[in-house]
């Protein structure tokens, strides 16, 4: 279940303050109040969301939160069981009980796997989808996407002479060789090693970007969905918990869930009491917590702390705050679990020349430089 919103999560404009804002264009694709049940099972649960042009979305969540199935709607692989959706103003399901057929809708997609015809060359692979036109404008087509997935020089080669990241590149031309309305992307780089995953979601959002194509993605990788996307649509139980620019939903959740899916989140448990926030570190101001208001003092709350907003420091026991019960080695960085005098545990970072060991006292100070989300519990 959607935990509560933090009263001091705002949605913020993309406008500067007292600018008129321009007027959006009409949404590439729109789904209104999209649900698909199987039997007793309610897998996308009222999802409504536009698409602008030009937009690259991301449906980001754990597996089984509807995100495959909410794209397998919009691809028409899957028939809603409530709500409408629209692709460039055409209802495709929904309303009066419209469906139309996968292969009659203006969509492309690229699977997990893939799915490259290994009898095929590369340039056969792109040229696929272009039965409609003639020889001449079929190999102009193939010769222009070849150029925009740098994959000139292979044409004649077939899948099982490519490597990872160049049949991702084939498929992916071959998605967009009819030039589709949207782009679907099902959980693009899951087959691909972790340093090629890195390279590769960077080279298909600069194609994406290159060619201007509308495109949605689904992925349960929070790095590639922070990374690749224009705005990120969290998922929860077939629900969508927040949707905004990278940014906004990492560093302004707007529910406990999206806090702890996004992230290494801890909790401090505290109560707000004339304009202090009491914690088991210590007490601090707070107007430190986002949209902090007055009318919320003396009630329970749970702020949310990553680990680069805290700092240790060796204590007695007498004075600590908690004790190290754990570090993770990442790179430059140690990042220690701290189990709180108080009740409950945070994560710290520090650099990894600065080390801690385990069962050491520590305090902890709080040294986040910008607002703190935060829940009422």
């Amino acid at each position: 279940m959607a935990q509560t919103q933090s009263p001091g999560t705002k949605r913020s404009s993309d406008t500067e303050s007292g600018s008129p804002a321009d007027p959006s264009p009409d949404p590439v694709l729109s789904l209104s109040n999209v649900t698909k049940e199987f039997g007793p099972e309610t897998a996308v649960d009222g999802v409504s969301l536009d698409v602008e042009p030009g937009e690259l979305l991301t449906f980001l969540g754990p597996s089984g939160c509807g995100k495959t199935t909410t794209l397998r709607t919009i691809a028409g692989l899957e028939e809603p069981t409530e709500g409408e959706i629209r692709l460039d103003d055409e209802v495709v399901a929904g309303g009066d009980g419209a469906f139309v057929a996968p292969e009659q809708r203006d969509v492309g997609i690229v699977f997990q796997n893939f799915a490259l015809f290994p009898h095929l060359t590369v340039r056969e692979n792109i040229a696929f989808g272009l039965s409609d036109a003639d020889a001449s404008a079929t190999e102009a087509r193939v010769d222009e996407l070849l150029e925009l997935v740098e994959m000139t020089d292979h044409g004649d080669k077939t899948p099982d002479q490519l490597s990872g990241g160049q049949k991702q590149r084939v498929a992916l031309a071959r998605s967009l060789a009819p030039e589709p309305e949207v782009l679907l992307l099902d959980e693009p780089f899951s087959n691909l090693d972790v340093r090629l995953r890195v390279e590769m979601r960077e080279e298909v959002r600069q194609i994406l970007k290159e060619a201007g194509v509308t495109a949605v993605s689904v992925t349960h990788d929070q790095e590639e969905a922070l990374s690749i996307s224009d705005r990120v649509a969290v998922m929860n139980d077939g629900r969508i918990e927040q949707v905004g620019r990278p940014e906004q939903v990492f560093e302004r959740p707007e529910s406990k869930f999206v806090a702890s899916f996004l992230g290494r989140a801890s909790f401090l448990e505290g109560e707000l009491r004339d304009g202090k926030v009491e914690t088991g570190i210590g007490r601090f101001d707070a107007v430190t917590l986002e949209g902090y208001d007055t009318v919320y003092d003396g009630a329970p709350v749970d702020v949310l702390v990553r680990p680069d907003d805290l700092r240790a420091t060796p204590a007695s026991p007498e004075l600590a705050d908690g004790v190290i019960v754990s570090r993770q080695y990442v790179g430059p960085s140690f990042v220690y679990r701290v189990e709180l005098e108080s009740g409950g545990a945070v994560h710290c970072l520090h650099n990894h020349v600065e080390e801690f060991d385990l069962d050491e006292p520590v305090t902890l100070e709080l040294t986040a430089d910008h607002p703190l989300a935060w829940y009422p519990r």
